[in-house]
C-alpha cells in the first residue's frame, strides 16, 4: 500500500525527471506511425528500470510491470503521436521552454505530457515493486490521432487479462491542477463523413448536357442543414461538422467528380445511429435529384464511440483523489466534444479517462488543442502522476471486495 503522504513525496521527488521526458518527447515529436525516436527513448527508459516490453505494431509499445503477487491487472495508457502543424515560438504569454526539432510538426494537443507522466509513474511504480501486488500494464500507443495505433493495442492486450483500464488527458479549457474523473460519456464519439459524388462532366456553357457534382455536393449540405434540426432529437446532441468540398480545377469546366468530407461527433450511440440514417438517406435522395452518384470512401457508421467512465472505478478514483490532492482540486466538467481512441479501450474494460487541467495564463497555457499556440504548463505535470499512483493504489486495495 502507498498511503497519500508517500504518493505525494514520490511525485514531488520525480518532478524534475517527468518535466525533462516531456521535453524530450516534445522536442522529437513525430507524426502517427512514425514516433521511431519516441519510442527508441521510451523503451530505453522503461528498460533501464527493468521492465519487459513488448512491441505492438511499428511504434507503439506495451510495459509489464509484474510483481509476481495475486492481485489486479491495471492497464495504463500514454499516446505519444505530434501533429503535423508547425509550432509558435511563443505560447499566449511568453517564449516557450522547448520547440519541436521537426519542422512542421509538434506536440499541440499534450502527448508529450501523457507520455512523460506515465514514464515518471512507472518509474515510481518499479521502484516501489515490492510493495505492490497483481501486474501493472502501459501501453504507449502509436497515431492516437487517427486511430493509427489502437486497432494493433488491442489486439496485443489480447494476451494478457486486464481488470481495468486508466488514461489521463491534459485539457485546456480547465484550470491548471484542476482535474476531472467523472462517470458517464467524457469525450464525444465520431463518425467520418467522406464522400466522393460522381456527376458527368462538361463545358460551362451547357450545363443541361452534363449532371454537375458541384452543385449535387451544394444541394446535399443544404439538405442536411435542413434534416438536422427537424430530423433529430434536440436532447440528444449530434453535431454536423462539414470541412471539406472539394470539385473541379476551372471556371468553364464542370467537373466529374466532387468530394466532400467532415464529421458527426455525439455522446449517445443510438442518436448516431438514427442521424447517420438521416445523412444516408438525405445523400442518396439528393444525389439520384441530381443525376449524380455518391460512393461512401469511408461507411458513416464506422464510427468511434464516445469514452464512457466506468461509475464504479470513476468513483473509486474520484473519492482517493479528493483524499490526496489540494481542496478543490478535483471539479466536474462538461463532456468534452472532441473524441479519443481511448474510447476502444472503454468499450473493452471497465475504466476512466481522466482530465487534468493545463489553463494558466500568467503561464500562456491555455490555447486550444490543435493551435499553433498550445502550450502545457508543466507545473501540473506532478499532479498527473499523483493521480495514476492514486489510481493503481486504490484498485488495487478494493480488488476482489465485489
Amino acid at each position: 500500500m502507498m498511503n497519500n503522504e508517500e504518493i505525494i513525496r514520490l511525485s514531488e521527488e520525480k518532478r524534475d525527471y517527468v518535466i525533462e521526458c516531456r521535453r524530450t518527447v516534445h522536442r522529437y515529436a513525430e507524426p502517427g506511425g512514425k514516433e521511431r525516436k519516441t519510442s527508441r527513448f521510451i523503451r530505453q527508459e522503461l528498460e533501464g528500470k527493468g521492465l519487459r516490453v513488448h512491441s505492438v505494431g511499428d511504434t507503439g509499445l506495451i510495459a509489464a510491470l509484474d510483481t509476481g503477487k495475486e492481485g489486479a491487472r491495471i492497464f495504463l495508457r500514454a499516446d505519444m503521436d505530434a501533429l503535423p502543424i508547425p509550432e509558435a515560438g511563443e505560447n499566449l504569454a511568453q517564449k516557450r521552454t522547448c520547440i519541436s526539432e521537426n519542422k512542421g510538426t509538434c506536440h499541440a494537443c499534450g502527448h508529450d505530457a501523457h507520455t512523460a507522466m506515465l514514464l515518471g509513474t512507472l518509474r515510481i511504480l518499479a521502484d516501489n515493486r515490492e510493495k505492490l501486488t497483481g501486474v501493472v500494464y502501459a501501453c504507449f500507443e502509436s497515431g492516437e490521432e487517427t486511430g493509427y495505433g489502437v486497432g494493433d493495442m488491442i489486439e496485443a492486450l489480447k494476451q494478457f487479462r486486464i481488470d481495468t483500464c486508466f488514461a489521463l488527458h491534459v485539457y485546456s479549457e480547465l484550470e491548471s491542477g484542476r482535474i476531472c474523473v467523472e462517470p458517464g460519456a467524457r469525450m464525444a464519439g465520431t463518425s467520418v463523413i467522406d464522400l466522393l459524388i460522381k456527376g458527368r462532366g462538361g463545358h460551362g456553357s451547357r450545363p443541361d448536357l452534363a449532371a454537375n457534382p458541384v452543385f449535387c455536393a451544394a444541394a446535399m449540405l443544404n439538405n442536411l442543414a435542413a434534416a438536422w434540426p427537424n430530423r433529430l432529437d434536440p436532447y440528444e446532441m449530434v453535431t454536423l461538422g462539414i470541412t471539406r468540398i472539394q470539385g473541379g480545377e476551372s471556371c468553364n469546366i464542370i467537373p466529374e467528380t466532387a468530394r466532400v468530407g467532415g464529421t458527426l461527433r455525439f455522446f449517445n450511440e443510438e442518436a448516431a445511429e438514427k442521424a447517420v440514417a438521416v445523412l444516408r438517406k438525405v445523400i442518396d435522395h439528393t444525389a439520384e435529384m441530381n443525376d449524380c452518384m455518391v460512393e461512401y470512401l469511408k461507411a458513416p457508421e464506422d464510427f468511434l464511440s464516445p469514452v464512457v467512465n466506468d461509475r464504479t472505478y470513476a468513483e473509486m478514483a474520484k473519492k482517493r483523489m479528493e483524499s490526496l490532492l489540494p481542496a478543490d482540486s478535483v471539479v466536474s466538467c462538461r463532456p468534452w466534444c472532441a473524441s479519443e481512441t481511448f474510447a476502444r479501450y472503454t468499450r473493452e474494460y471497465p475504466g476512466v479517462f481522466a482530465c487534468l487541467g493545463i489553463r494558466n495564463e500568467a503561464y500562456g497555457s491555455g490555447a486550444p488543442h490543435h493551435s499553433i499556440q498550445f502550450d502545457v504548463d508543466e507545473e501540473v505535470l506532478v499532479t498527473g502522476v499523483m493521480a495514476m499512483l492514486a489510481y493503481v493504489d486504490e484498485v488495487r486495495q478494493n480488488f476482489g471486495q465485489g
